[in-house]
């Protein structure tokens, strides 16, 4: 698939990307171009940047416990929203249909045993992307549908492209242009429909950006961190 900015000459080729937008004609704040790989330019909210100390992001009593993949954009802070754009990051993936409960459970375990094999050390977040999901009511449903669950390497030189053991393929995502909520809680279809519905509202009061691509989550937290305290965006 191909996205093209209108208005402007930037072009991203590859496999389906992960959720996109596209510029039309608007006025500020919003941007007036894709910002360049591994920034952000927010566009809604108020609270401040999350700072980065060590290999560690924070944002208030928000912890990001494992480091992001070298080059990716900040992560956004609860109830703000941000257009940011993504390098090409390589992906150890895992894909199905059906509940995205079970398969949540399901995807985890065949790629935290291929990282461990490879010796390559946990990054977040952990990517949750949806494919042609059924909707009511503008909802994401899992009745029907694909979904893809990501491993993030830290640097594309830790291992290379191709189908690994037990189900898992390697392979780089494209860079890519999303909108995206920061989100605070539990993680789940529920807060993904959250997150999608705020986006919705956000996007219908300006004409600059349109969507293009399908949604995503991405899980910043371990199962170590209560659920009031965990950390996520969707996108």
């Amino acid at each position: 698939m191909s996205l093209f900015i209108l208005g402007g000459c930037a072009m991203t080729c590859g496999p389906e990307p992960a959720p996109v937008v596209a510029e039309t004609a608007g006025a500020p704040p919003w941007p007036m171009k894709s910002p360049t790989a591994g920034t952000t330019a927010r566009v809604m909210g108020d609270a401040e940047a999350p700072v980065l100390k060590g290999e560690n992001w924070f944002a208030g009593d928000l912890e990001i416990e494992a480091p992001l993949p070298q080059g990716y954009p900040p992560p956004t802070p609860p109830e703000c929203v941000e257009i940011k754009t993504y390098p090409v990051v390589r992906r150890a993936e895992v894909s199905g249909s059906g509940p995205t409960s079970i398969g949540m459970g399901n995807g985890f375990w065949p790629l935290f045993n291929h990282i461990k094999d490879r010796d390559i050390a946990m990054t977040s977040p952990v990517e949750m992307d949806y494919r042609g999901m059924g909707t009511d009511n503008g909802q994401l449903t899992a009745e029907q549908g694909s979904w893809t669950m990501s491993f993030l390497y830290r640097q594309r030189e830790q291992g290379p492209e191709g189908q690994a053991e037990r189900g898992v393929k390697v392979q780089d995502n494209p860079e890519v242009t999303v909108i995206s909520i920061g989100m605070m809680g539990g993680y789940g279809m529920n807060r993904v429909n959250q997150g999608l519905d705020k986006l919705r509202d956000v996007l219908a009061k300006q004409d600059r950006w349109v969507v293009a691509g399908d949604p995503r989550a991405l899980n910043y937290n371990g199962p170590q961190i209560g659920f009031k305290r965990r950390w996520s965006e969707v996108q």
